[in-house]
């Protein structure tokens, strides 16, 4: 409809413009870990019900963990390795009813302590990602994890020929970046190649810039379509069994970021 109405469309998330993953994406762009050939991603915890005062709209229909963390890790991994073009996925409800127990912040109960809620919609999605450039991808989401063992400084980790790299929180801008190529003892914290401090709105700020200076925005909405799709395909996948393509008509990753790029001037 934005096409046919000659307008633009944007979508969150916008932290894939921050100093930490601009960073990973110009590493990989320069060859830094070889041809990349791999990516995991975590998001795994127990559930909002402990910290959030009103956490019952997180387990309908619509919500669950991939649909309420999913599109920070999967835009990130498309910004950094391109389009997916096939998803299949494993899901399951797992702990089917919860118990809020939020506080009021003052050491006493919260408005809704004790209370019960219905899981409606699976809270553990599995998914596997199949990128066009051949890139195999794995993706898990959680609300039913108590102790998940990843590093959650760097809950993705993009693997290629010559060595892995691992990449900050998604939830973030500047989040640190490491990397261990072949022959490496260890890892090593890579400097940012871009500026610091980017925030919430980057979006917007550079679909503004865009539409002055007549190019693409970076947060578009095919970039967001691309990950929907994929989110709704892994359910979909669980319900019957088989792979899901996904529609990448007309869709590449967004441009790089420019190393001289700062805040409230994008470029």
């Amino acid at each position: 409809t934005a096409a046919e109405k000659g307008v633009r469309l944007g979508c969150a998330p916008d932290t894939f413009l921050g100093a930490g993953l601009q960073t990973c994406r110009k590493l990989i762009d320069d060859g830094a870990i070889g041809v990349p050939v791999a990516a995991v991603a975590f998001m795994a915890g127990h559930g909002p019900e402990g910290w959030h005062p009103d956490p019952d709209f997180f387990y309908k229909p619509g919500a669950g963990p991939m649909f309420d963390m999913g599109p920070y890790y999967l835009t990130a991994m498309i910004n950094m390795l391109g389009p997916i073009t096939s998803v299949t996925g494993a899901t399951g409800t797992l702990i089917p009813e919860r118990t809020i127990t939020h506080g009021d912040g003052k050491g006493g109960q919260g408005p809704k302590y004790g209370q019960k809620i219905t899981v409606e919609t699976p809270d553990h999605v599995a998914g596997n990602l199949m990128f066009a450039s051949g890139v195999v991808g794995t993706i898990i989401t959680s609300f039913a994890t108590a102790f998940p063992t990843h590093d959650g400084r760097w809950p993705i980790t993009v693997y290629g020929t010559e060595g892995t790299l691992r990449v900050p929180d998604p939830n973030g801008f500047d989040g640190p970046v490491q990397i261990r190529k072949l022959g490496d003892k260890e890892w090593s914290e890579v400097p940012f190649t871009h500026h610091t401090g980017f925030a919430r709105m980057a979006g917007v700020v550079d679909m503004a810039l865009g539409i002055r200076g007549n190019r693409p925005h970076r947060a578009s909405g095919a970039l967001a379509f691309n990950v929907l799709q994929c989110m709704e395909g892994f359910l979909k996948s669980a319900q019957t069994g088989k792979g899901v393509r996904i529609d990448t008509t007309g869709f590449t990753r967004p441009e790089a970021l420019p190393m001289t790029a700062q805040p409230g001037a994008l470029g």
